[in-house]
This record gives C-alpha cells, structure tokens and sequence, in this order.
C-alpha cells in the first residue's frame, strides 16, 4: 500500500509515519510533501497511491477549495484531510469537494487509524461534529433518501453502511455480518457506531426502527 502524507509540519510527518505503519494491511511507501504543490506533483508521478492525507493550512494550499483541485485531478485516489480545523462549514465543505473522510489533529491515534482503515475499506469517515449535526437533523421531519455523489443518502451513510443495517435488521452477528461483506470485524464495529451516531440510537433494535422510518432500508429487512 502506496500513501501521499502532505504536511508543512515536518515533526506531525513523523508523527503520523509511525501511525500509518499500524494499519491494516500493511503500508510498503510514504511519499511526502511539504506544500500543495509538491502533492500534485507527487500524485501524477504516482498514480497507484492507495490513500492522499492532506492538511488544509500550508503553503500552497487555499482550504477546500485545493481538496476540490485534488479530486478533480486525481478522482481514483482517496482523500482524507488531518487538519488542525474543526470548524462545521470547513469540514463540510471538504466532505463535499471530495474528501473520503475529516480527521482532526488533536484526535487520539485509535480513532485515526478507525477513519484510515474505514477510507482504504472504500467507505467514508464522517468526523463527530458532522454526526451531530446529521443527528440534529434526523429529529425533523424525514424527506426521502436522496443520492449525493458517492455517498447514498441525506444522512452521508454510505453502501456498505446500509449493507451492514440490512444484515442488522436480518439478525446477524458483527461476527457473520463481517464474513458477508469480507471486512474485519473491527470495521463493522465501526460501521455500527457510526450508524448509531448518525441515526441517534443506542441498540440494533432502535437502528432498524429508525432506518425503516427514514426509509434507509425496506421493512421486508426484518423477516
């Protein structure tokens, strides 16, 4: 696995190598960049890169609006931004230009392996302060499900999410939900806490409730 680590800061490049080293599947090359420039650079030479971690606040780069140019650029390599930012507009406008996935800086080294893990997995971290706020929403009225861009719906839950609702609501285990969809248990673990996030619950049995009221999946899940 081929990682783009784009930072200013040469120590938080240290940092994060030795985090990288500990995901799944094993990490063969860090190329580094210390400006955006360099970044756009690095990914034409090296279009097999599995995984682009971006800051927002260095030389070159203009915020989200460089997660954008990025995407545009080069749409098969995932993006995740580790940035000192936890401003709600800043983050959601990264989600939306692009970004696979929002990780601050000052988040504990489990919970930025979890969001690593789950972008390579081909699904999407969503950080707390977006969650929240797609919780605040869920307590209006529901529209229908609507699709936006690779996510499948309004609440930003992707593909995979919604497979692992519809095997909840079959009554499978984390254990053989993990063997249906060829993922570590650990991942579906993830899956599940961000659906009880986003769907404000605390149990399977409240998470099939809601996701039939908001029509996330068919009632038909449950027989």
């Amino acid at each position: 696995m081929k990682i783009l680590l784009v930072d200013d800061h040469i120590l938080f490049r240290e940092g994060m190598r030795y985090v990288l080293q500990q995901l799944q599947g094993g990490v063969s090359e860090i190329f580094e960049a210390g400006d955006f420039s360099d970044a756009l650079n690095i990914a034409r030479q090296h279009p097999e890169l599995d995984l682009a971690l971006l800051d927002l606040n260095m030389p070159g780069s203009e915020g989200p609006l460089s997660i954008k140019l990025f995407h545009h650029s080069y749409p098969h390599i995932p993006i995740v931004v580790v940035s000192g930012e936890d401003n709600y507009g800043v983050m959601k406008k990264a989600m939306d230009y692009g970004a696979m996935g929002f990780v601050c800086k000052n988040s504990a080294v489990p919970v930025m392996l979890e969001a690593l893990n789950l972008v390579l997995a081909g699904d999407i971290y969503i950080p707390p302060q977006l969650l929240q706020k797609h919780g605040e929403a869920i307590g209006g009225k529901p529209g229908p499900a609507k699709p936006h861009n690779s996510r499948t719906n309004e609440f930003n839950l992707t593909a995979r999410q919604i497979q692992a609702l519809t095997h909840i609501a079959s009554g499978l285990s984390n254990r053989e939900i993990a063997e249906k969809m060829c993922l570590a248990e650990g991942t579906v673990k993830v899956h599940i806490a961000t659906l009880y996030q986003v769907l404000r619950v605390s149990n399977r049995i409240e998470a099939v409730r809601m996701a039939e009221k908001l029509q996330l999946i068919g009632s038909a899940a449950n027989g």
